[in-house]
């Protein structure tokens, strides 16, 4: 029999993961090379045809091919998006500039404003009109529609997005306006905000809607084209998409609503440390990848990532909340840093080392990659601290010059009058409280104590620096898993077939409208029962898990409440108060019991399940600790404050069983773990390290 193969692969900033996996066996093959910035999919056909002529397969072996992309979030960053016309309820037009009416820094006059993706002059108010309730306020004329075509012909865009006031409740004009548009002008990209945030809040709604759009002809392209590439190499399937929530849905309705990819790479890798966590027995996490550009924390509570809805893209100051576009869609909650391999290291005006956000991504890459780069960065230190091995890099095939590293270092160095070693661990020990203060405020705002709970660390350069972060925050330890700098593409592999779907539906929770409720929630099941039979998901697979966005009544703002399946009614008033009540209070310490509740939105989850990923069990063998040990070499061990030698052990020389103590090295072809003094690591049935502090 012919094996079969499962393919997943991740662009990143720097570089580009790919893992292939042998379902019969569970067998897993890996892959890592520079992303092509200019042409993204070049990077994709290297790795496709690298794995699959190292295991002797064709095309048309891989049963399953997923993938993940930071292309629409760069589009967005930096502005390289279509040229897209915004289409308003009259009186409407400016609601991307007024936005929520207040600054994002109230103590700094002159921070500039968050720039709209489109300008005033491509923005079109419709003499159209509903009601709060779905009623017909002013209807859509002839003539109205009329002057939307004379306004698109005049100023030609490529893009239209569409945002009528109330249009979540009563969609009508949205679809006459498509209709009317699809007809005069054929080939236009169209965005609703009735299909891609049917939700209330003017503001999230309009700017999620835009930027959909804005990078709807781009997606479009690249996934066609993509798609036609593996086709080429005789790949005869549907190529699926990961989306921000951590589901997969297939390219033409990633295609269709290509904002809820923004957070696909991230969302596979907190997906990877939950797999991973499983194996291990361990269902509380802090997931931590970092990549060449960006460092990504994500808290996993009883074998679930928290989830958002609304999140921003594009800040214009990283840190500040409301310097961003605000966009409203499903994802797993993740917190970003700019703190990768390849950010930059700099002094700014008080004197002070800094590090990032500013990257050197993969071109020209870091000094040492030797393509170019002459500024110091985050792999440039750990190079020169003896944690990567210039002979290692990429399993040998990328060679690091360490010369060149050094010489980038030298103007800081003059600069703080510091020598090049102490400019390094400088460089190291700053990225590393970046991180650390980011993570200990993004456990704590969860309510999770972080002494209970271990580090799951992967990406190329996150096991370089787990054993920092999780010292400082007084963590258990650290996993870092097999395969570690490819992880986050395995995540891919682990995702379940499913889209989310809401419907904004307000008013008081009571006994009378249960039955008002589950009529909107089979309307949005039998959505997603189309969408789950478009991705080819038997109608046995299928599972619909329901939510709702509660609050007390009077509140400004609501909670997203789980519900059991089947119909409210069954479930009862009682049952769903007493529901929201827990999460509140899970939340927040204490609930207004004897207030009433009103619902905002109802939200479901179309699934088809998760796929099962057995992974090769590999025999126990205690004594290959010795085997596998390749040396030693000279490090700065941080808790000693200086050099020392320390053992350079081979990872996948590494068995079952096996057992040593830190300080050491642990090499692997897509990344390198350090281990600090006064730790405990074993290896488990399936290669992963489990990283202990003793004492």
């Amino acid at each position: 029999m012919q094996a079969t193969y499962r393919f997943g692969f991740d662009i990143g900033g720097t570089f580009t993961d790919f893992v292939l996996c042998n379902v019969q066996t569970g067998q897993l093959f890996t892959y890592k090379t520079l992303t092509t910035p200019d042409n993204p999919g070049q990077a994709v056909i290297e790795g496709w045809k690298e794995l699959l002529e190292r295991v002797g397969a064709p095309g048309n072996a891989v049963e399953l091919s997923i993938h993940g992309t930071t292309l629409i979030t760069n589009a967005l960053i930096e502005r390289k998006g279509a040229r897209t016309a915004l289409l308003t309820t009259s009186g409407f037009g400016d609601t991307l500039d007024t936005q929520r009416e207040m600054r994002y820094d109230i103590y700094d006059l002159h921070s500039p404003p968050v720039q709209p993706l489109i300008p005033r002059s491509l923005r079109c108010e419709v003499d159209e009109r509903m009601g709060p309730f779905g009623e017909v306020l002013t209807p859509l004329s002839p003539a109205s529609l009329e002057t939307v075509a004379e306004f698109i012909g005049k100023i030609d865009p490529q893009a239209v997005a569409v945002c009528f006031l109330h249009s979540y409740r009563n969609q009508h004009h949205e679809q006459q306006v498509a209709a009317f548009l699809r007809e005069r002008f054929p080939g236009l990209a169209i965005a609703l905000s009735s299909e891609v945030a049917p939700e209330i809040r003017e503001y999230e709604r309009m700017s999620t809607t835009v930027a959909n759009a804005y990078v709807q002809p781009m997606a479009s392209r690249y996934l066609l084209d993509l798609e036609t590439q593996l086709q080429r190499l005789g790949y005869p399937r549907d190529l699926y998409l990961m989306l921000s929530s951590g589901g997969i849905t297939v390219a033409e309705t990633a295609a269709h609503f290509p904002i809820r990819l923004v957070e696909s790479g991230p969302a596979a890798g907190a997906l990877a440390a939950l797999f991973y966590g499983e194996l291990v027995g361990e269902r509380d996490l802090v997931s931590f990848d970092m990549g060449g550009t960006t460092a990504k924390m994500c808290v996993i509570a009883r074998g679930r990532p928290h989830m958002t809805h609304t999140f921003e893209i594009a800040r214009m100051h990283r840190f500040k909340r409301g310097s961003g576009l605000p966009v409203r869609i499903p994802a797993i909650e993740l917190i970003e840093i700019g703190a990768g391999g390849g950010s930059i290291a700099h002094v700014d005006d008080l004197g002070l080392l800094k590090v990032g956000p500013q990257s050197a991504g993969a071109a020209p890459g870091p000094a040492c990659y030797g393509r170019g780069g002459a500024q110091p960065t985050v792999t440039d230190a750990n190079l020169l601290l003896g944690y990567l091995s210039p002979d290692y890099f990429l399993g040998g095939r990328m060679r690091l010059d360490t010369v060149a590293a050094e010489a980038a270092m030298v103007p800081l160095a003059e600069q703080l009058e510091l020598s090049v070693a102490d400019v390094a661990y400088g460089i190291h020990r700053v990225v590393n409280e970046n991180m650390i203060s980011a993570t200990r405020i993004h456990v704590a705002e969860r309510g999770i104590d972080p002494r209970r709970v271990m580090l799951m660390a992967f990406g190329g350069a996150g096991p370089a620096h787990a054993d920092a972060i999780a010292r400082a925050l007084k963590m258990r330890g650290f996993i870092v898993p097999t395969n570690a700098g490819v992880a986050s593409a395995l995540g891919f592999l682990t995702a379940p077939t499913s889209f989310d779907l809401a419907r904004t539906h307000p008013g008081l929770v009571t006994a009378e409208r249960l039955a008002e409720l589950d009529t909107v929630f089979a309307a949005l099941a039998a959505e997603g029962r189309t969408t789950l039979e478009r991705a080819g998901v038997p109608a046995e697979a299928m599972h619909f898990l329901p939510a709702a966005d509660l609050r007390h009544v009077g509140q400004g703002h609501e909670i997203s409440v789980s519900l059991p399946e089947g119909q409210l009614t069954k479930l009862g008033l009682e049952g769903l108060r007493e529901l929201f009540f827990e999460r509140y209070e899970s939340i927040y310490g204490y609930a207004h019991r004897h207030l009433e509740l009103e619902v905002m939105t109802c939200r479901l989850t179309a699934t088809g399940g998760s796929p099962r990923l057995a992974l090769e069990r590999i025999a126990h063998d205690p004594a290959s600790v010795e085997r596998a040990r390749k040396g030693e070499r000279p490090i700065y061990v941080a808790v000693w404050g200086r050099f020392a030698e320390v053992p350079v052990y081979d990872r996948y020389g590494l068995r079952a069983g096996a057992e040593f103590h830190g300080p050491a090295i642990v090499e692997e072809p897509d990344s390198t773990t350090v281990i600090g003094p006064d730790t405990l690591v074993t290896v488990d049935d399936y290669l992963n390290l489990v990283v202990r502090f003793e004492g």
